[in-house]
């Protein structure tokens, strides 16, 4: 059997950041500081822009480049520093030293958590890895990591305990698509993409007003007390 080629140096790269993102998920697992958990989103996004530079620039499609500079206006730049301004308004002073800065976590420990990590990470690479998808943008093997991506969001959303952390998980989770959709349809028309950029300022516009709510009430962004309200 001849030897399998080598991947080329568009498919290596892009193949390269995906993991990087994929890295970054699990890094949110690690932060126990929220702002900490909001830079690591912040450079998440910073590589979903430079992904869609790299397909744009090798697969011809300019609109890619617009899609990059929203990308880094919204995600990189307006999302993380609403989300800084709520842990101000939200937070005591000095909160670093007061531990108010302090992600909340689950039942379950963090080696625990990054096992369960870890295994659906796992069954989401090698359950896209089967699927018939042809790529018309970044190499398919990135489908399989956004996959991974979009679980291993989800383990964050459920795993922490306080609204902030969910609502980057949550957003983390849109990451995740947005490789997907650099995968199957980096031709998408310019406007869809925008709608669909707008309908996450929505987001956190909701989400903003929600975390206050939530704090105004129990003067914490910790969601451990609303298990009492189970039936």
């Amino acid at each position: 059997m001849p030897p399998a080629p080598a991947p080329s140096v568009f498919a290596g790269t892009a193949n390269v950041i995906a993991v990087l993102i994929l890295l970054a998920e699990f890094g949110m697992f690690r932060q126990a500081l929220l702002r900490d958990q909001v830079r690591l989103y912040a450079g998440q996004s910073v590589l979903i822009a430079a992904l869609a530079v790299l397909v744009g620039a090798v697969q011809q499609l300019p609109e890619l480049y617009v899609l990059a500079a929203v990308t880094i206006a919204l995600k990189a730049v307006a999302i993380p520093l609403v989300f800084r301004r709520l842990l101000r308004e939200t937070e005591p002073e000095h909160a670093e030293q007061t531990g108010h800065d302090i992600a909340g976590t689950g039942g379950l420990g963090l080696a625990s958590t990054v096992l369960i990590g870890l295994a659906v990470a796992a069954f989401g690479f090698f359950t896209a890895t089967a699927l018939p998808v042809s790529s018309g943008g970044a190499p398919v093997t990135a489908l399989s990591v956004s996959v991974s991506v979009i679980l291993v969001a989800f383990v964050v959303m459920i795993h922490r305990r306080d609204v902030a952390s969910q609502a980057i998980g949550l957003f983390s989770l849109e990451n995740g698509i947005s490789l997907a959709s650099l995968v199957v349809a980096p031709a998408l028309p310019l406007l869809v993409e925008v709608v669909l950029a707008v309908d996450l300022l929505l987001a956190v516009v909701v989400l903003g007003l929600l975390i206050r709510l939530h704090h105004g009430r129990a003067e914490t962004l910790s969601t451990a007390d609303l298990t009492e309200l189970r039936g």
